[in-house]
């Protein structure tokens, strides 16, 4: 079995380096007209606060609905042609937001942003051009660039529209997405496993369905739509409070954000150390869905004073950026063996399904009820949350792993049989057409070295 560990090879090197820089593109197109559209959609003469919510979560419904049906096509007609669609449609929504002139438009264009839903294509690239024990590695790199992109999208995006307002950003936007376009032509290598099924990172549709009613997997669910739900409802009412009700110029909220992401990365390393090395995980998680909850509960308060916001703030981006990064590692521990691909995307559509509620109600809610009204939502889905993640099971320390059986077809079984006896093991699933085992197993009692006499 192929279960070596050792360090990438140049093509996977370069694929995985294109891909990730491909992908912190896309998603800083996104994530630059956060802090921005409800100061800028709010001076156009039809802007309403539901309409303004809906700009901001409009491409969480597209991408959600798409990203799976996207990566199914990428199964037939190969993973660039369809990579390569998803950016010039999202290319087309950034050039329509940009030239929009009035809420609408921007709206629709958003919308056309998410129908570029290409995350699940690009996943399953990285798989068809990495090896089985170097899969880990490269999606965690790709999970990086995410969190590195959001981080630099909310202090680069004011400092673009200080220069040349919203619509220079989403100008920006379509560049960086013709930038991708080139990438994907002349740098990112053809797959090389197009028929293979990658379990851990693909969707398998007959795997839905469990994927969406095993318990602990709908409270992760659950918590990262309502993280996001938080998230977009927040970005629509701190924008303008920082402005209106603080005075301070929108040409300098990079500094309030910059500060904040700042600190709060200095903030998540106890917390890390907290979670990993004195293993108590599920204390860290509770505890940073709480600091969401009360940031929202401190937001509510109303008061006038810039530190409270500062702090409040602070305090939400320690909870957001631990819980955005430990999610996706929580899935992977609580899945079921050969389920990861199906459950990561299930629950990246529930994250897009978040932002999309999040903005479209927090837009309602601040229309007939106020910006504390947009907090006490937050800060009761939050406790929702709480709750939910109160009730979890402590986390195992369980990994996957996937071993490709070298050997002759008819000892296939026997193979299998002796691995399900290796301590350490939990769960095995094996699937004879292609000769793959995928394990659910005890990091800590067992031994890959073990796989080798299978070899």
């Amino acid at each position: 079995m192929n279960t070596i560990t050792d360090a990438m090879n140049a093509v996977e090197r370069r694929a995985v380096t294109v891909l990730a820089g491909l992908y912190a593109f896309r998603m800083l197109g996104l994530f630059m007209v956060l802090p921005l559209l409800s100061l800028y959609v709010d001076e156009l003469p039809d802007s309403t606060p539901l309409l303004i919510g809906l700009a901001l979560g409009a491409y969480g419904l597209t991408q959600a609905l798409l990203q799976i049906p996207f990566g199914m096509l990428s199964d037939r007609i190969g993973r660039k042609p369809v990579i390569i669609m998803g950016l010039v449609i999202f290319a087309a929504g950034s050039l329509l937001a940009a030239n929009a002139e009035n809420t609408m438009g921007i709206i629709v264009g958003r919308a056309l942003q998410g129908a570029g839903a290409i995350a699940s294509t690009m996943m399953a690239l990285v798989a068809d051009v990495t090896r089985d024990h170097q899969r880990t590695k490269a999606m965690a790199l790709m999970g990086m660039s995410i969190g590195f992109s959001f981080c630099v999208a909310l202090v680069l995006g004011p400092v673009i529209a200080a220069w040349s307002g919203l619509s220079g950003v989403f100008l920006v936007t379509s560049m960086l997405a013709v930038l991708g376009i080139i990438l994907v032509v002349f740098a990112v290598p053809n797959s090389v496993n197009i028929n293979s099924t990658h379990r851990e990172v693909g969707t398998v549709p007959a795997l839905l369905l469990k994927s969406l009613i095993q318990p602990q997997l709908m409270r992760l669910n659950s918590g990262v739509f309502i993280l996001h739900f938080v998230l977009m409802a927040s970005f629509l009412v701190v924008p303008q409070i920082l402005e209106q009700d603080l005075h301070i110029n929108r040409d300098e909220h990079w500094l309030i954000y910059l500060c904040t992401l700042l600190l709060s990365l200095v903030g998540m390393v106890p917390l890390m150390l907290i979670a990993e090395r004195f293993a108590h995980l599920k204390t860290v998680f509770v505890g940073s869905v709480l600091l969401i909850t009360v940031s929202q509960g401190a937001l509510w308060t109303g008061s006038d004073s810039l530190w409270l916001y500062c702090g409040a703030l602070l305090i939400f981006f320690v909870g957001f950026n631990y819980l955005e990064a430990t999610l996706p590692s929580l899935i992977s521990k609580m899945v079921y063996a050969g389920g990861k691909g199906t459950a990561m995307g299930v629950y990246s559509s529930c994250q897009f399904l978040g932002a999309f509620a999040g903005g479209a109600l927090a837009g309602w809610v601040m229309q007939y009820g106020g910006t504390s009204a947009v907090f006490a939502m937050c800060a009761g889905a939050g406790s929702i949350w709480l709750l939910l993640a109160a009730t979890m099971e402590q986390p195992r320390n369980l990994s996957n792993l996937v071993c490709q059986f070298n050997g002759e077809p008819n000892h296939f079984a026997d193979a299998v049989s002796s691995v399900r006896e290796l301590s350490g093991v939990e769960e095995v699933l094996m699937l004879t057409d292609d000769k793959t085992i995928y394990l659910k197993v005890d990091s800590i009692n067992f031994d890959k070295n073990h796989l080798k006499s299978f070899q």
